[in-house]
């Protein structure tokens, strides 16, 4: 050609507005969607063998992803775990020792690092719907989602009410909402799904907490009906509850994958604590949780107190049909999320939680912390104190001065007390406990939380 120059142009007009045409590149920083339930059992899902209730979206996502089998929330009652799951410490360091009564000035206080405020730092939209239960009034005083790190928040105090069906006590960005129709898992899930496909280019935290199936339970007739061939009407309700929860979360399910964000999500489901002790509600509103072969219920310190329900599923790290054995706690949550986006562990306090990147190439976690509870208000007395290394749990009494010791690879359900068997080890865990409860309660009493109302368990409604 003559004119090289002007074949070079032409060539160049043609490719430009193919290249301006082009899809945007994706996101590369994982999104992350953490649903939390309240009270839900370690047996309550089919794929962790509950034998009649029904969860086949749950179990999709086990089959596509992780099973924890040894899946820990930090404490065995709600606002302590909710505190832990959000700043990677044992919230007897935070002052909250136990479930917020409203009122009572103890709350989540503004000098917690959550994990929200990091990754909003780092250029993510963070998003919470659902029970918060980490301040005890709603007037704007006390630690909001919002002052925790969220731009786009709907929440209650302590539960749904006066019940999970038709809700009034909602409240969006600090403005009470009113009656709202339906049952709070649907409508929470309704603005789970609004909220990323409002984010779908990303990045986005979002944090999905149920009220259910804690009491009073309330679940619609058709999710009942799957359980009509079970007699008791109580069960029904429970039963139903739990597939109600597995229904919504199958909904968010198919929205990410309608939007083509499967591939770059890191999803965990777990739940806050064990299933309910009291039974306080006789009638419907009972609570029918099942601990599986687990020793205890919620507000115990043996294993079924905070043993919990755990599926990850992100893509490209965990594998089909994988389970999972070693040990983890809502606390690992912050300093896990830390290492995938390279976002900085807070180096100013201590962080009870470790990353457990490790698990997903098949590996040890090599923990610093051991894994440790302290309830002082358990109902499980004489033990109030437990703490776990590899396959071994000690528990102990308030004083620190009497203990059990049990080999969980062989004794899940805590009945065969080897304390006399292994007096070594003992010495050595029991050493490591009394350092951590010195540390744990001496911070907790500089928080500024006062101590919990005294009383008993009678004037509890909700917890």
């Amino acid at each position: 050609m003559k004119h090289p120059a002007l074949l070079f142009w032409f060539l160049m007009a043609c490719v430009v507005p193919r290249l301006h045409a082009a899809e945007p590149v994706p996101n590369s920083k994982p999104n992350f969607v953490l649903i939390l339930c309240d009270d839900l059992g370690y047996g309550d899902l089919a794929c962790f063998n509950n034998p009649i209730i029904k969860t086949p979206n749950l179990d999709r996502l086990a089959a596509e992803g992780m099973r924890l089998t040894d899946c820990y929330a930090s404490f065995p009652v709600c606002s302590p775990s909710r505190a832990g799951f959000m700043t990677g410490r044992n919230a007897n360091r935070l002052g909250i020792r136990e479930w917020i009564s409203p009122g009572t000035g103890i709350y989540m206080r503004p000098r917690e690092i959550t994990i929200a405020q990091m990754l909003k730092k780092a250029g993510y939209r963070t998003g919470h719907f659902g029970k918060w239960h980490l301040n005890s009034v709603v007037d704007g005083s006390e630690t909001t989602p919002g002052d925790a790190g969220f731009d786009d928040w709907i929440y209650t105090q302590n539960n749904a009410a006066p019940s999970h069906e038709n809700p009034t006590n909602f409240v969006r960005m600090g403005k009470r909402m009113g009656a709202l129709n339906g049952f709070s898992t649907t409508i929470l899930t309704d603005e789970a799904i609004r909220f990323v496909s409002e984010n779908k280019s990303g990045p986005f935290f979002l944090n999905l907490w149920f009220h259910a199936p804690h009491e009073p339970v309330a679940t619609p007739e058709d999710f009942q009906n799957i359980y009509s061939q079970v007699g008791d009407q109580t069960k029904r309700i429970y039963y139903g509850s739990v597939s109600l929860i597995d229904d919504n979360v199958g909904r968010l399910m198919k929205k990410l994958d309608e939007l083509k964000l499967r591939e770059n999500t890191f999803v965990l489901f777990t739940s806050d604590n064990g299933p309910e002790t009291l039974n306080r509600y006789k009638g419907a509103e009972r609570s029918h949780g099942s601990p599986g072969p687990l020793r205890g219920m919620k507000l115990h310190i043996t294993e079924a107190g905070y043993r919990v329900p755990g599926i990850i599923r992100w893509p490209g790290h965990t594998h089909p049909n994988e389970i999972c054995s070693e040990p983890v706690n809502n606390t690992d949550l912050l300093p896990t999320i830390c290492e995938i986006t390279g976002v900085p562990v807070p180096s100013d306090r201590p962080i009870d939680g470790t990353s457990i990147l490790p698990i997903f190439t098949g590996k040890e976690i090599q923990r610093k912390t051991p894994l440790y509870w302290q309830y002082d208000y358990a109902i499980s007395r004489p033990w109030t104190v437990a703490l776990r290394e590899r396959n071994w749990k000690l528990l102990a009494t308030p004083g620190l001065d009497k203990f059990a010791l049990y080999d969980l690879s062989a004794d899940v359900g805590e009945a065969k007390d080897l304390a006399d068997e292994f007096p070594d080890r003992v010495r050595q865990m029991a050493e490591k406990m009394k350092q951590l409860n010195f540390e744990i309660k001496s911070e907790g009493e500089k928080s500024g939380n006062p101590m919990p109302r005294q009383g008993g368990r009678k004037q509890e409604k909700f917890n």
